[in-house]
């Protein structure tokens, strides 16, 4: 099997054999994209096909990266290469029919919020009207297409947000009132969740080793009825604040992903052992670029206000050590 850097070579030479007639004459180019925690290889085509694609429309491009964990998946060269193909193709028709342009129209309708690291992405910050939340930053997303457990959207950066004549201001004024309608919050015990998952064939209890009302009344699943970039539900104080007064104490907020957050009281446990938890599961278990924070925060019942549980030195999520700390605060950028 090829490593990474011959699968990409491969890939730039190849993908034209494999695209329809008219784009023999293509060329593919490869560069460095900064995606939400990560920095990926975008493959686009240089074109010679002006009869097809209006000049007004941005090339499409498919990330090297994905279609490379799809070869290591499945071992085959062609069936990859066929279906990089395929993403290009149905990323010129989306463009050919207008869906990327009419995303600009009733922008306020499609306009949601994501939360992401600012350590991490101080990069791609830079590109984006942002502001930030404790050691995260509110970024801004345009839906294009929303399923259950899948949601395809583009992130708004500096140069749509003025295509779209709209300040960070504005932006957050309209996409915080939108997420809570087009993904409405949840918190559910993870009795609920699991039951969810494996159905009522077997006690809650059994597969966590615990007795199952214990269970629920420890932990519990923040996310969106989508559970995708669900993590954000912590910004709406109204569903946290009824968990707490039904626990009858503040929370301790864990970040599990973008898609969701763990809530737990915060009379439970020990808050040192909860962030290296925090951590190990992160660096373990979650995908880089659904990482969120390794950090803990509280949530004040009385106060109706999260804040910084923890001030865990890796701040970054690549186990890359950050290079300067971060100051906390409510900085916006526009």
């Amino acid at each position: 099997m090829m490593n990474y850097e011959m699968f990409k070579e491969v890939m730039a030479e190849q993908i034209v054999n494999y695209m329809p007639e008219g784009f023999q004459n293509c060329t593919a180019e490869i560069h460095p994209v900064l995606k939400v925690n990560r920095m990926v290889d975008g493959l686009g085509l240089v074109p010679s096909y002006k009869e097809l694609m209006p000049k007004k429309y941005a090339n499409p491009q498919i990330y090297v990266n994905d279609y490379y964990e799809e070869y290591k998946k499945c071992g085959d060269l062609k069936e990859v290469l066929e279906m990089t193909a395929q993403a290009l193709m149905d990323g010129y028709r989306d463009k050919i029919e207008n869906k990327a342009d009419g995303l600009l129209e009733n922008v306020k309708d499609k306009l949601f919020i994501q939360l992401i690291n600012m350590e991490q992405n101080k990069e791609l910050l830079k590109t984006l009207p942002h502001r930030q939340f404790q050691d995260l930053a509110i970024v801004y997303r345009i839906a294009a297409d929303i399923a259950p457990n899948e949601i395809r959207s583009a992130l708004v950066d500096k140069k749509l947000a003025k295509k779209m004549r709209m300040k960070e201001s504005d932006l957050y004024d309209v996409a915080i009132l939108n997420t809570k309608k087009l993904f409405p919050p949840t918190i559910k015990s993870i009795n609920e969740v699991l039951c969810e998952l494996i159905g009522d064939s077997m006690p809650v209890g059994m597969l966590m080793g615990t007795e199952e009302e214990d269970i629920g009344a420890i932990m519990y699943v923040i996310s969106n009825e989508q559970q995708v970039n669900g993590a954000s539900s912590i910004l709406y104080e109204e569903e946290l604040d009824k968990l707490a007064e039904k626990l009858g104490t503040d929370l301790y907020l864990m970040p599990s992903s973008i898609h969701e957050a763990i809530a737990i009281s915060a009379e439970i446990g020990n808050l040192e052992e909860i962030a290296q938890m925090v951590t190990d599961i992160n660096m373990s278990e979650v995908k880089l670029e659904e990482r969120l924070s390794n950090q803990v925060y509280r949530y004040d019942k009385e106060q109706r206000k999260i804040s910084l549980a923890t001030d865990t030195p890796n701040k970054r999520l690549d186990r890359i050590v950050a290079e300067q700390p971060i100051t906390y605060g409510a900085k916006q950028s526009r």
